[in-house]
């Protein structure tokens, strides 16, 4: 365990390192949300109420599709691979230390805008604290899972970028952290259920355990990581 726990450690270090990756976790997420938040302000200051939650939708959207992808490719895309093969290490170790370092990326961030958002736009602060990171902690774990598929299928880094960018300007466009959700056609408005930044948003607004907010997400958890699992089982034997 202390091993493993050394790797997690050591990936968490690695992508401080990595200038891609602190853009798409933390240098751009906290732009956005430092201009952002003062334009929703001032156009709309009922935009204090949700402020926090959809600066957060796209902090972590974008760390988790953008970012979390990109060192699983580099890896498995490379002849790094084949070095972790013959050292014995199992391939699952290399995107179970990714995930995790990222999910801790990805918090840090969220408790950034969590504090500083209040203190910068006066913006509300969700009534049940626990309510709203459970919702937070589901909805990182779901977004991840999916960027974890994606690091795990592409071997290029040109392709993750534009298949990556498929998924985070819908998820972004159809979350309704732009604009209200029920302003969407109903065709966009169905498509946007398939991405975890809409359940996200509708899971951290909600003043009540809703169990039905979380099963999309859990669904989602659940056939990435099976996905996941069965392409790294393929890898052991190309």
């Amino acid at each position: 365990m202390s091993a493993f726990m050394y790797g997690v450690v050591v990936q968490w270090k690695l992508d401080l390192r990595n200038r891609g990756i602190l853009l798409t976790y933390y240098v751009v997420p906290l732009l956005f949300f430092s201009f952002m938040g003062a334009i929703f302000t001032s156009i709309d200051p009922a935009a204090k109420d949700t402020l926090i939650q959809t600066m957060t939708i796209f902090g972590v959207t974008m760390g988790a599709i953008l970012g979390a992808p990109t060192p699983l490719v580099e890896l498995y895309g490379s002849e790094i691979r084949k070095a972790y093969s013959i050292g014995g290490i199992p391939l699952w170790v290399v995107a179970v230390n990714n995930y995790l370092s990222a999910f801790i990326h990805l918090l840090i961030m969220s408790l950034v805008v969590f504090i500083c958002a209040p203190l910068m736009y006066d913006a509300v602060v969700p009534t049940h604290l626990w309510l709203y990171f459970l919702s937070l902690v589901i909805f990182i774990m779901a977004s991840l899972a999916v960027g974890t598929v994606l690091g795990l299928f592409i071997r290029s880094a040109m392709k993750l970028t534009m298949l990556a960018q498929l998924i985070f300007l819908p998820s972004i466009m159809l979350s309704g952290i732009m604009f209200q959700a029920d302003l969407l056609p109903n065709e966009f408005g169905i498509a946007g259920k398939f991405f975890p930044a809409t359940w996200g948003m509708q899971s951290m607004t909600s003043e009540v355990l809703d169990l039905q907010l979380y099963i999309p997400l859990a669904a989602i958890l659940v056939i990435s990581i099976a996905v996941s699992w069965y392409r790294l089982s393929t890898m052991v034997a190309e």
